[in-house]
């Protein structure tokens, strides 16, 4: 029977992907993904806060140039890979680091500041009205999830 080493995470980008280029031009970006599990209060009263978790995704060429040019800290992404752990020494320590080595990215929502970097501000005073009473991507997108 063979394995499955396969990752799906949705969560938010923790800064700007940084890009680095190898010998031969191969291009690699690496940032950092929050994850949050919502907390929640107990039958008790007492609050349960809630709790992120951090994951080192690293992408290669095409990917990573895609990701220089589009992705921005606070973005919410959808990410696809595989899980990778690379070791090293370092003053005579093993050092290890679990990072998602992504197949597939996709935004699925771009703050505000970067929805006008890209020409879709509201129109007019009736649009923006509109748009006030209508719930954002964000809260559609938390409501499913």
């Amino acid at each position: 029977m063979s394995s499955v080493n396969k990752v799906i995470l949705i969560g938010n980008v923790g800064a700007d992907p940084e890009v680095r280029y190898l010998d031969r031009g191969v291009a690699i970006a690496t940032f950092n993904l929050a994850t949050t599990e919502r907390g929640y209060t107990m039958q008790n009263g007492t609050q349960v806060p809630d709790v992120t978790e951090w994951h080192s995704v690293v992408l290669w060429r095409n990917l990573a140039e895609w990701a220089q040019q589009n992705l921005r800290k606070s973005m919410k992404v959808y990410v696809e890979g595989k899980l990778k752990t690379r070791s090293w020494e370092k003053d005579g320590q093993i050092r290890r680091k679990t990072e998602v080595i992504a197949e597939n990215i996709q935004i699925l929502y771009r703050p505000e500041q970067y929805r006008r970097a890209d020409g879709l501000q509201i129109q007019s005073d009736a649009d923006e009205a509109a748009a006030e009473s209508q719930p954002t991507d964000d809260q559609r997108f938390n409501d499913i999830f």
